[in-house]
């Protein structure tokens, strides 16, 4: 009897280990479809904070474009002008979501400081996720001199008209803030991109 019942519960020990782990939380599952509620749409942006730090936005025209969506990953250029080397990676993985900064050259090759970002700390909200910088963007940013820059945390909102981009650290606040109620002409392929 007692072979039966620790069989038994072995067996349900293994069969919750194979199950797989709960990605996002619920919060963070419908912030992710907030934004996927965009897809295939691109929209302009206003630079609402930032300093000197900041002046490659300047005079430019801003476009987000929610351009690739799977149901765990969405890929959101952000065009500066004629400067279409990034692009924002999220994905669902099992500890939460994650934001990267895809960066390319012209010809399509990864720039060295490329696929930094973070991964959500906490549940965050369905309009509301901050990704506060990991280790690997901590040692890519050391080994590129951005020092400045290990303290990065990444902030997105998507609200019914808006959508924001925003990073804080000491001494430093950018933010660009996207009206989601104008969809605007579609930019470009991001270079490095089909």
């Amino acid at each position: 009897m007692k072979t039966t019942k620790y069989s038994q519960i072995a067996l349900l020990t293994v069969s919750a280990l194979s199950l797989p782990a709960m990605a996002v939380t619920s919060e963070q599952t419908a912030f992710f479809d907030n934004l996927a509620a965009h897809c295939g749409k691109a929209f302009q942006g206003t630079v609402t904070a930032g300093n000197s730090a900041d002046s490659a936005f300047n005079g430019k025209k801003l476009i987000m474009h929610v351009r690739e969506c799977s149901d765990t990953v969405l890929k959101v250029p952000f065009h500066v002008g004629d400067d279409h080397s990034r692009t924002w990676v999220i994905t669902k993985t099992q500890y939460g979501l994650h934001l990267a900064h895809d960066h390319r050259h012209k010809d399509g090759s990864e720039d060295k400081v490329t696929m930094y970002g973070g991964m959500t700390a906490d549940m965050g909200s369905a309009t509301e996720q901050s990704f506060p910088v990991d280790a690997y963007s901590i040692n890519n940013f050391r080994e590129n001199g951005l020092d400045v820059s290990i303290t990065n945390v990444w902030h997105m909102y998507v609200k019914p008209q808006e959508f924001t981009y925003r990073l804080t650290r000491e001494n430093r606040d950018f933010r660009v803030d996207f009206d989601l109620n104008k969809p605007v002409a579609l930019p470009p392929v991001p270079w490095g991109h089909k």
